[in-house]
């Protein structure tokens, strides 16, 4: 029976965490330091769960499934499953993730030189989505590409920013926005969502299941094991990544005063601690940390549209790359504006979806459990959605101001509520088990 060698275990945790590691994860956490002020760990605490903890449960749980999303929502039905997987993959493939990947990184490294010219940052995405495309066309090499040569410079990169945003802090901590003066931990909560993570995760599981598969490992038990510890590896690494650069936000309060994303309190601390050197050092991290993960959901939404389809892995490929060029030339600004409330909406029934699938075994029929719990989290998180928009004035009162609502959580009460009813019918009506099994 083939098994996995002790460097191609670590070359897979190492290549799960470069494919986490991406434009979000380094951008959130320096503005949630900097705006928590006193409260940072708390806020922390919060991003922690929704950035680190919940991709981490995803990955074993696509895991213990054979690493397709669609063997996840398998029990809600064909059509609502594969809608849900087909909004997923749209959401952190081409419309928001992977174009934001190259504007993080034109506005980060590029434009501090050219300013914010739409020729460059056109010129910049053409470059960057032509290396992504090569590099996509042979999914098989990803642990030699990704694990082996680019994720340990990444991660090299991750550790001296992480090591100096502890031992040459650029200040003091400052106060906090009113926001996390009330609730840190929520706050921290909803931006751990914003590094859209937890759909990555669900994502990259059939990537990271098929890496496994190239090295020649068949056994289902070790394929689920090799993806267990792989998750691991990347928690523990984002969880270092994240502490440190919310220690770097904390402490950038007099450099970065009244900056609007953490792109910004990232070119502060580098250029008043590094000078210019610094700037290209963070250009380079920056560029790097965005490629691989462009270069994981290109390939993530190639293999799954190319099922459903008829459309060749190689062709899609192209596609992808070429749509998300396009999108990326919106700019950071509006990427971020448009995709917070899409996220908002399909983040609860993402949530439910994998935590449920650990709990299959404690009722008679998962449809009666999934359906109505993820429907009713669908409707709250759209709720959710629609409140942090210029919409939100026309919700009905009651609507607006649910248990939960100012958290951006109006979605956790109702659903469980639901589950708890749910549960006490499938008890009653019991049966069907061995009929879904």
């Amino acid at each position: 029976m083939k098994v996995l060698k002790g460097q191609d275990v670590l070359a897979l945790g190492f290549m799960t965490f470069a494919l986490f590691v991406g434009a979000g994860n380094i951008i959130f956490p320096p503005i949630v330091g900097l705006e928590s002020g006193p409260h940072v760990w708390m806020a922390a605490l919060g991003f922690l769960i929704t950035a680190v903890g919940l991709p981490v449960v995803t990955v074993i749980a696509l895991a213990k499934v054979g690493g397709g999303m669609d063997a996840l929502s398998s029990p809600i039905g064909k059509v609502a499953g594969g809608l849900l997987a087909a909004v997923c993959y749209l959401s952190v493939g081409p419309l928001f993730a992977t174009p934001r990947t190259a504007t993080v990184s034109f506005e980060v490294g590029v434009a501090p030189l050219t300013g914010e010219s739409s020729t460059a940052l056109f010129i910049y995405s053409l470059v960057y989505f032509l290396l992504v495309l090569a590099v996509s066309m042979y999914p098989g090499k990803l642990l030699d590409t990704v694990g082996r040569f680019l994720a340990p410079l990444k991660i090299i990169a991750l550790a001296a920013l992480g090591i100096a945003a502890f031992m040459l802090p650029a200040g003091t901590t400052g106060d906090a926005l009113p926001a996390y003066e009330a609730s840190a931990f929520s706050q921290g909560f909803i931006n751990g969502y914003l590094t859209m993570d937890t759909l990555g995760a669900l994502v990259f599981g059939i990537v990271i299941v098929n890496a496994i598969r190239s090295r020649g490992v068949e056994s289902p038990r070790l394929i689920t094991r090799y993806a267990i510890i792989a998750g691991l590896i990347a928690g523990v690494g984002l969880a270092l990544v994240y502490i440190s650069l919310f220690r770097l936000g904390a402490s950038s309060h007099e450099i970065a005063a009244g900056a609007s994303n953490g792109a910004a309190v990232l070119h502060a601390y580098v250029q008043h601690t590094f000078g210019s050197l610094g700037s290209g050092f963070l250009a380079v991290l920056i560029a790097l940390a965005c490629l691989v993960t462009a270069v994981g959901l290109t390939c993530a939404c190639a293999e799954y549209f190319s099922q459903v389809l008829p459309l060749s892995y190689r062709v899609l490929v192209v596609i992808l790359c070429g749509f998300s060029l396009l999108i990326s030339n919106l700019g950071l600004t509006k990427l971020i504006m448009f995709s917070i409330p899409v996220l908002t909406a399909i983040y609860p029934p993402c949530i439910v979806v994998v935590g449920l699938s650990f709990c299959k075994d404690l009722w008679n029929s998962q449809v009666r459990i999934l359906a109505p719990v993820m429907l009713v989290s669908l409707i709250f998180g759209m709720v959710d959605a629609i409140k942090g928009t210029s919409l939100g004035v026309n919700l009905p009162d009651f609507l607006a101001h649910l248990p939960l609502s100012e958290q951006g959580l109006a979605w956790l009460v109702p659903s469980v509520a639901t589950l708890a009813i749910a549960i006490g019918c499938d008890r009653l009506l019991g049966k069907p088990r061995e009929a879904l099994a």
